[in-house]
């Protein structure tokens, strides 16, 4: 099997890579196409050390990796310790690796310099490299994305990469291993930067699952008004009327997680006849809007768009993650999951990383867990939160 993973918890940032290292070479040997590095923040300081390390024992043709709270490697999830994960993938085809930094209005790869489309930078620079890499709209690809969220806007790129490639997958997440600014690390081909964003194309359309952790409660509505992110009315009525009625019609064990917290799922295919998990667009009711009977939504509605109100707790997202991973097929996954799982969600440790070694029935398990993840829903990726982002990967013999 051409993947391998491999998780260490040495404190001492040196060992740690040499076992990871060890037990990817016993597994397939150096050269992997595409290799992956997430470290806790108690290697922070020698994370450079440790990717250059890795680069020459391995000799990848493209290393990325970041630090964050807490990583998984296998079917296990290791968070605020000292932990290092190391995936590694063999047949991969091409792979290219680029950083993006929002602070020059560029991005940068190794082979030339980048034009910001956020910022509408000058031709022929390193923008220009990464639109190369990203063919016929991003048709057959996939782009790896880890990004520092106090310095990189997510949703900016994700809105101008649906514009200019419609056909790409992205996934990743936010890393955000500690409060201060400093402590984020990002890598790409030798390359370390405390800020920006790290990304890799792949020449193949990975399939993904993007678990948002929760299931609709009540009936669906058509938005008959809104203003911006204010949901105004559903079917003619009060948008606050119709949760009221909700909250009253249901049981009392949904009824006290609305309680804790109120979401609502946008259909984001309304070609769909039936729509179900995976259907929705998760987004968080903020508030309310007593003038009006409106809701504040951390999206923004149209009139038109369907919706219907979610509950999130742990048996809503085990559930979840469950049915979406059900008969999927992958030889290896790599998963950015939300640091508000793990032990913070779920009864027991490991959850993510041991659901999706059970399902998929591969042990070539990576990742880390993120501040916000990215996953397509629909046709397109957004920025997510509370959710397990994961690219699924197959040998080539099974990929069409």
């Amino acid at each position: 099997m051409p993947f391998a993973a491999a998780i260490s918890e040495h404190p001492d940032a040196a060992a740690a890579i040499g076992e990871c290292v060890g037990q990817l070479l016993d597994a397939h040997g150096p050269h992997p196409d595409l290799l992956a590095v997430f470290a806790t923040s108690a290697h922070r300081q020698a994370f450079a050390d440790v990717c250059g390390l890795a680069r020459r024992l391995l000799r990848p043709a493209c290393l990325m990796g970041a630090v964050s709270s807490a990583v998984l490697g296998v079917d296990r999830e290791v968070e605020e310790q000292p932990a290092l994960s190391v995936w590694a993938g063999w047949d991969l085809g091409e792979v290219a690796g680029v950083h993006l930094d929002r602070r020059t209005g560029a991005a940068t790869t190794e082979a030339a310099p980048a034009r910001d489309p956020l910022e509408g930078g000058s031709a022929g620079s390193g923008w220009d490299q990464l639109d190369r890499l990203l063919p016929d709209g991003g048709r057959g690809r996939t782009l790896l994305l880890l990004a520092d969220p106090l310095s990189f806007p997510v949703d900016d790129l994700l809105a101008a990469l649906t514009q200019s490639h419609p056909d790409l997958v992205v996934v990743g997440g936010l890393c955000a291993p500690g409060m201060r600014p400093a402590a984020v690390a990002l890598q790409v081909d030798g390359s370390t930067a405390d800020r920006g964003a790290v990304a890799v194309v792949l020449d193949q359309r990975l399939d993904t699952v993007v678990s948002q952790g929760c299931r609709p409660v009540g009936s669906p509505f058509t938005v008959t008004r809104a203003e911006g992110n204010v949901l105004v009315e559903l079917g003619s009525r009060p948008a606050m009327t119709r949760l009221q009625e909700l909250a009253l019609s249901l049981g009392a064990g949904d009824r006290d997680l609305l309680a804790r917290g109120v979401h609502l799922g946008r259909v984001v295919d309304e070609r769909r006849a039936e729509h179900g998990r995976g259907d929705f667009l998760i987004r968080a009711v903020l508030g309310a809007r007593s003038a009006n009977g409106g809701l504040v939504v951390g999206d923004h509605i149209e009139v038109g768009d369907t919706v219907q109100f979610q509950v999130r707790d742990a048996d809503s997202a085990h559930e979840d993650l469950v049915e979406l991973l059900g008969g999927r097929e992958a030889a290896a996954a790599l998963v950015f999951t939300c640091n508000g799982r793990g032990t913070d969600l779920f009864r027991e440790p490991d959850h993510d990383a041991r659901t999706v070694c059970e399902l998929t029935g591969s042990n070539a398990v990576g990742g880390l867990f993120c501040a916000g993840e990215i996953g397509p829903i629909g046709s397109r990726s957004f920025l997510h939160g509370f959710t397990a982002s994961v690219a699924l990967f197959r040998e080539r013999s099974a990929r069409t």
